[in-house]
């Protein structure tokens, strides 16, 4: 893929303000989880519960927050094609639309890579700013995040292939709403209806949960994540190369 595909998508977030956007979502998720997590009777300073009581937080704010956000992100990002013709216009300059759609991943990708990351890193200097002495789990800290950053991505991608296939982008955002209260339900769910839908996945990625009423620490799911990281990269990949055959 030419570079300067990659970086022509990056020219049209400034008018599209996608930054606000990524911005917005880090914002949302950073102040969710430390207000959410501060104000829990859990947070012990002194005591790994503090940063139980964040990431428990954090792995409900993402879910919260990601799913409609992400869906606007790549709507607008493709919707701008069909409404100015760039479909077109790309094609006539020699970027097929699957190229196009894996440009616009790769673009959007960093921005949310750069927003998950970021809310992540504000929530533990955030934890250690407020004196938390437990030692930070970096262990199931980074993995959580890694974890989520994977979920947010597969969303990105499957965004992308929605807007771009079928032009009325209410239709994305109405899918982006439903997946936003499947994520909020899918630590409720069942191991194996929660494998089942992408959004579903926020539930294992889960470095801390509830068992009962009591708060314990809990390791991502790891191979699940993995999994569908694999399966979505198949997909989207399939799914762009048959788009540019079809628009052939």
């Amino acid at each position: 893929m030419r570079r300067t595909v990659i970086s022509n998508e990056f020219a049209k977030m400034r008018h599209l303000h996608s930054w606000l956007l990524a911005a917005l979502l880090l914002v949302v998720v950073t102040a969710v989880t430390v207000l959410g997590g501060v104000g829990n009777p859990y947070f012990d300073r002194a005591t790994a519960d503090s940063w139980n009581s964040l990431l428990s937080t954090f792995g409900g704010a993402v879910p919260l927050a990601a799913p409609l956000l992400l869906a606007i992100m790549a709507s607008r990002q493709v919707d701008v094609e069909h409404v100015g013709g760039g479909w077109l216009l790309s094609a006539t300059s020699g970027v097929t639309p699957g190229s196009l759609c894996r440009a616009k991943f790769l673009a959007l990708a960093a921005l949310v890579t750069g927003a998950t990351v970021g809310s992540s890193a504000l929530v533990t200097g955030t934890g250690l700013l407020l004196g938390v002495t437990a030692p930070w789990p970096a262990g199931r800290w980074l993995a959580c995040t890694a974890a989520v950053l994977v979920v947010n991505l597969v969303l990105v991608a499957l965004h992308v292939m929605v807007s771009a296939r079928v032009e009325n982008q209410l239709v994305g955002l109405g899918v982006g709403l439903l997946g936003t209260i499947l994520a909020l339900v899918a630590s409720s769910l069942p191991g194996w209806l929660a494998h089942l839908v992408p959004w579903g996945y926020y539930g294992v990625a889960a470095g801390a949960e509830y068992v009962g009423s009591e708060l314990v620490a809990a390791t991502p799911s790891l191979l699940s994540i993995a999994g569908l990281a694999v399966v979505t990269g198949l997909a989207f990949g399939i799914l762009t190369h048959r788009f540019d055959r079809q628009e052939a």
